[in-house]
């Protein structure tokens, strides 16, 4: 069966919407809150760059390496050895991540609806905090907006690689940048914004320690959709004249601009109104729309914000539904159309249970948790990070550097990337196992 491939803005875009999402207009702000702003910001840019894009970078030559979905890409590199079980490890947890995640692409269907019915409009402070705890508890609103979040990713994945992900991203990944980077620029206009900036610009180091670097890192794992199979996925898409080093570099300043402009576009307009910015993962769904009501124009940029919103949920959302459909369609030999029936199916159930965690079955707890908090610090700071070591360790020490050296340099053709190959290969095999290891025992700790 002859497999779709993405064209070469396609391949970009793309793997663009893989890693801007939720993670970077909705965990990305809340966590900066959380862990003492501007400092944090310079921990995660240093990941970014010195951690996580040889870690990408690794994901990408397996996928384009093998041509292949993410278990078959483990099983034929390796021979056929126990790796390929590291393989189906990177399957089961995108799915994992997309029931939960689907819950908050949910939360912003609903609030894209309240923007547009203009509910945000001279309502208290506290009315806000009220409207979504009173949202999120109640058990069928959210539950009705996970399914639409859901089918909604369903029906894009359905169509298929070139007809369904690649037209999408070509769309909505240029929309998306031009509304945020609109709301960014409206927001430092606002009196009393510069103490915003001052905030994500000014580093206090105190602030950083062993849990702050490990939340830093999952961030990073989490918005460059590392460690569970999703770049691997897309890159078994990517022409194989295509420069790697170019389209992961790419695709992770594409990232971290996203993120430094979305902060940009909520921390400014949250202390111009004198709010708190460590307001959690309510940031985005309690804080801001109480900013929306009180700022001139407030209405139009709460839609923008909202839509901007659902179109990154939904760039990301594609992308992991993707790596077990492909693995189905491929391996199983099932029809794409109902591979992504019955993935629905199970991480619209995984996912019930997670909306229901806030309402009726908020009693039950896992580790302190309810069952959305457990699968969000379970799939963000454990799953990602141990399939980031086993994909640095499979093509550190398992895969020939030959090979490796001959797909990250497209047969020694590109010589800027070949002067880059003995750096790149120092730290996937010694500098990224090792750190990873450190920053995930120290968060455990």
């Amino acid at each position: 069966m002859k497999r779709d491939r993405f064209g070469r803005f396609g391949a970009l875009v793309a793997m663009a919407g893989s890693a801007v999402g939720l993670g970077n207009l909705w965990r990305f702000p809340y966590l900066v809150g959380e862990n003492g702003g501007a400092a944090f910001i310079i921990v995660y840019i240093l990941l970014s760059f010195v951690l996580c894009l040889p870690i990408f970078i690794s994901e990408f030559v397996i996928g384009r390496r093998s041509q292949k979905n993410a278990f078959a890409a483990f099983r034929d590199l390796s021979g056929g050895s126990r790796w390929k079980w590291v393989g189906l490890f990177t399957i089961i947890v995108p799915l994992i991540v997309l029931s939960y995640y689907s819950v908050i692409g949910g939360w912003s269907v609903e609030y894209l609806f309240k923007s547009l019915t203009f509910s945000f409009t001279g309502e208290s402070r506290s009315t806000f905090s009220t409207m979504f705890t009173n949202f999120v508890s109640s058990p069928w609103t959210p539950l009705l907006c996970h399914t639409v979040f859901l089918l909604m990713t369903t029906l894009i994945v359905i169509v298929g690689i070139k007809d369904g992900i690649e037209k999408f991203s070509k769309v909505m990944m240029p929309l998306l940048f031009v509304i945020v980077l609109a709301i960014a620029i409206y927001a430092v206009t606002l009196p009393g914004a510069s103490a915003g900036l001052n905030y994500l610009f000014n580093p206090d180091f105190s602030k950083i320690d062993g849990s702050s670097i490990a939340a830093a890192l999952g961030q990073a794992f989490f918005s460059l959709s590392l460690g569970f199979g999703t770049i691997m996925t897309y890159a078994s898409y990517v022409d194989k004249k295509e420069n790697i080093l170019f389209q992961s570099t790419a695709t992770a300043v594409s990232d971290l601009m996203f993120a430094m402009i979305a902060g940009v576009a909520i921390m400014p307009a949250v202390f111009a109104f004198g709010l708190n910015p460590q307001s959690g993962p309510g940031l985005v769904f309690d804080t801001l729309p109480y900013v929306f009501g009180q700022m001139p124009g407030g209405s139009v940029i709460a839609i923008l914000f909202f839509v901007a919103l659902l179109v990154a949920a939904l760039t990301s959302s594609i992308s992991m539904l993707e790596v077990a459909v492909a693995y189905l369609v491929e391996e199983k030999k099932m029809s794409r159309k109902w591979a992504c029936v019955i993935l629905f199916v199970i991480c619209w159930l995984v996912g019930a249970l997670c909306s229901l965690s806030f309402g009726p079955l908020s009693d039950i707890h896992i580790n302190g948790r309810n069952l959305f908090d457990f699968f969000d610090n379970l799939s963000s700071n454990v799953l990602m990070t141990l399939g980031s070591l086993f994909t640095v360790l499979f093509v550190g020490w398992r895969l020939k550097k030959a090979d490796i050296y001959d797909e990250f340099t497209n047969g020694g053709t590109l010589s800027r990337n070949a002067k880059l190959f003995g750096v790149l290969w120092f730290l996937i095999r010694y500098v990224c196992p090792v750190v990873i290891i450190a920053i995930f025992v120290s968060g455990l700790l």
